[in-house]
């Protein structure tokens, strides 16, 4: 087993579990502060407010776009498995989980397919 390889894939599980944590807190924070539901309108109206937000959202928009459908080709392209849960973790936990998980799972297929 490549050590580097392995310990890289368990910096990246570091970071997915940081962005399922993190912007979880922050919208837990948003709904308590503007609640009592998550209202997506207002949501999206402050993520658009003023222009270091607005760089801010479509920064991300733009980035998880792009980086959403290389990880739908690259799990295809590797035959991974489970790529549904990255991408429901992208759309209802946060792009900062689904984008580490994948490459979580994709180093350990990696790692699958060296010692094949």
């Amino acid at each position: 087993m490549d050590f580097k390889r392995n310990w890289l894939s368990w910096i990246y599980l570091l970071f997915a579990i940081l962005g399922a944590v993190l912007p979880t807190l922050a919208n837990i924070d948003f709904v308590l502060t503007y609640g009592p539901g998550f209202d997506i309108q207002k949501f999206i109206a402050l993520a658009n407010e003023n222009s270091a937000s607005q760089s801010l959202s479509r920064d991300l928009f733009i980035g998880a776009g792009s980086i959403t459908i290389w990880i739908i080709f690259e799990s295809r392209r590797l035959k991974m498995k489970n790529l549904w849960i990255v991408i429901l973790g992208i759309f209802t936990i946060a792009f900062a989980f689904g984008a580490p998980l994948f490459l979580f799972l994709r180093e350990r297929r990696l790692l699958e397919l060296d010692n094949e």
